[in-house]
């Protein structure tokens, strides 16, 4: 018997990969929860059934937990439109996801998981980082989330459901499809630099340290966490990140590689000179609390940013 998993904001950069990889378990059905129309599954993923849903609809979000075994809720507004809009990210973000929470509860939905951030620990993000660490966030993406974190892990605690948060670092990745608005984030941003003007442009030194995780891990980390046992969830809060901390300046390095290999060129890598007491703070983003409940990390680097620049000369070659 399949299990209907509702993901929202399916159609976006994180939700169409999760989409696409749980589209692979023969025991799930997928509903893509989006603000657009949609009358038809798109051409990335004929295997599922977009609904319309509005989280700040209650009809909607109704109609959409109705038959739904797990929730996967990713729709938010992203870093950019937070910052500029923090009562709209406020709105979206916490009330967004409380009134889901809520539907999903109604519906008798058995498992949410929320996809937070990282950055609910601060920023920049330096030395160890664990579930234990304090959340300090400093910006209204972040703050947002940690205000939903709250709603979910209340409920799980109440136990009218398993709820879980996960703590997502930086996830990177060829998106499901070109639309997709996420070419503001880093490797993004450098795949279609190279595709566009033949070169590599950093806004800094590069010396910032960040942990990454591809796109593949991320969808199996979810398909692993909805079949994962309630009683194996322990607190629900998980970090989920690719415990492989690179200086930006070595992840562009990689991309200038991989663009041998895919465009036949390897772009000039532009970028600031660091400052004379410049350095590289260490991090060390901890994802054992996830690894103990059996996950493990495949990621290919490599791959992911082929992908990427594929997809970036389809869509901005000339």
């Amino acid at each position: 018997m399949t299990r209907t998993t509702l993901i929202t904001g399916g159609f976006g950069y994180l939700g169409g990969r999760i989409a696409q990889a749980l589209a692979t378990n023969p025991g799930l059905s997928l509903r893509l929860g989006t603000r657009r129309p949609h009358p038809a599954p798109p051409e990335w993923l004929r295997t599922c059934e977009p609904v319309p849903m509005d989280l700040m609809a209650d009809e909607d979000l109704a109609a959409a937990c109705a038959g739904v075994s797990c929730v996967v809720h990713l729709a938010a507004l992203n870093e950019n439109d937070s910052a500029s809009d923090p009562e709209q990210a406020l709105l979206v973000n916490a009330l967004g996801a409380l009134k889901l929470l809520r539907a999903a509860e109604h519906a008798g939905v058995e498992r949410f998981i929320y996809f937070s951030t990282a950055h609910v620990y601060g920023a920049p993000l330096t030395g160890t980082i664990t579930e234990k660490t304090v959340p300090r966030p400093a910006h209204p993406y972040a703050t947002t989330h940690r205000a939903a974190e709250d709603f979910v892990l209340a409920a799980h605690d109440r136990r009218v459901l398993t709820g879980i948060v996960v703590r997502l670092s930086n996830g990177f990745g060829a998106p499901a499809h070109p639309e997709v608005n996420r070419w503001t984030l880093l490797a993004n941003d450098l795949c279609r630099q190279a595709v566009a003007t033949g070169a590599l442009q950093l806004r800094s030194s590069g010396l910032q340290q960040r942990d990454f995780i591809t796109l593949s891990d991320v969808g199996r980390a979810v398909d692993h966490l909805i079949a994962l046992p309630a009683d194996i969830c322990g607190d629900g809060l998980f970090n989920l990140g690719g415990e492989s901390p690179l200086r930006i300046i070595d992840l562009t390095e990689q991309i200038a590689v991989r663009c041998n290999t895919v465009l036949g060129f390897i772009p000039p890598i532009l970028r600031p000179e660091p400052l004379p007491q410049e350095e590289s703070l260490p991090l060390d983003f901890r994802i054992d609390k996830l690894t103990r409940t059996g996950f493990s990390l495949e990621g290919d680097f490599a791959g992911e940013i082929d992908a990427t620049l594929r997809l970036c000369q389809q869509a901005f070659g000339k």
